[in-house]
């Protein structure tokens, strides 16, 4: 069974919705499908996609080809996953530690 990773259409006229699934290649664009992986909204701005990549890239490791569309979706989410730990790091560091209670609060009880 061949299987690949697609889009599958959703939403109403004009105002198109997407589910990344991992299909056989055989069925139906909208038709069967194995697993929903996330979702795609390309009416949005910035960061319009959501989904496992550790999923997708299990589903690649047992042979699934990705669509051009879902593969440039993988490379950009894998994008954003490697920056955001990055940008938590630097906001962990720029705040002030906790040392438990307040001056204030300590002599108050």
């Amino acid at each position: 069974m061949a299987v690949s990773i697609r889009l599958r259409r959703e939403g109403s006229k004009n105002r198109p919705y997407y589910r990344v699934v991992v299909a056989d290649s055989r069925s139906p664009r909208d038709g069967k499908f194995i697993e929903i992986i996330g979702t795609y909204d390309p009416k949005l701005t910035g960061q319009n996609s959501s989904f496992s990549v550790e999923r997708a890239e299990y589903w690649i490791s047992k042979g699934a080809r990705p669509s051009d569309t879902v593969r440039s979706l993988i490379k950009k989410q894998k994008k954003t996953v490697t920056a955001e730990p990055a940008s938590e790091a630097e906001r962990e560091s720029s705040e002030p530690a906790e040392g438990g209670l307040s001056p204030s609060a300590e002599t108050a009880s």
